[in-house]
């Protein structure tokens, strides 16, 4: 099972401080909308995302589909195959995503200390 491009989405009280602050640690523009309150950064291999009144906690993501660049993958293990595999070893959900569906999805859970952990499937 590959959870796919990993990235920490992080909750910032002031986008444009963050933004700055980042850039000095050598994160670069990747995507995103400072104007929309989210930014997306890279620094070689490492993502963060900066994301202003949208979430409620800093969350681990994971990215089915994509590599560590955003690029489409040919072959990759499908959001919902992941949230069947963890309901069936017993992890709680706290949203699902249509098991009905195809294409983009996501579901949540929280790790045992409350740690928010995203599955969001853009392809």
């Amino acid at each position: 099972m590959e959870l796919g491009a990993f990235s920490v989405s992080l909750t910032v009280k002031d986008i444009k401080v963050s933004h700055e602050f980042y850039k000095k640690l050598g994160f670069k523009d990747f995507h995103g909308d400072l104007s929309k309150n989210w930014i997306i950064m890279k620094s070689g291999d490492h993502t963060i995302g900066l994301f202003q009144g949208m979430l409620e906690k800093n969350t681990l993501t994971f990215n089915p589909g994509w590599d560590q660049n955003a690029k489409e993958l040919d072959s990759f293990t499908d959001a919902r195959v992941i949230q069947r595999h963890l309901k069936e070893k017993g992890v709680e959900l706290v949203s699902e995503a249509d098991e009905t569906s195809k294409g983009p999805a996501s579901f949540l859970l929280l790790d045992p200390d409350g740690n928010p952990i995203l599955i969001d499937q853009h392809v």
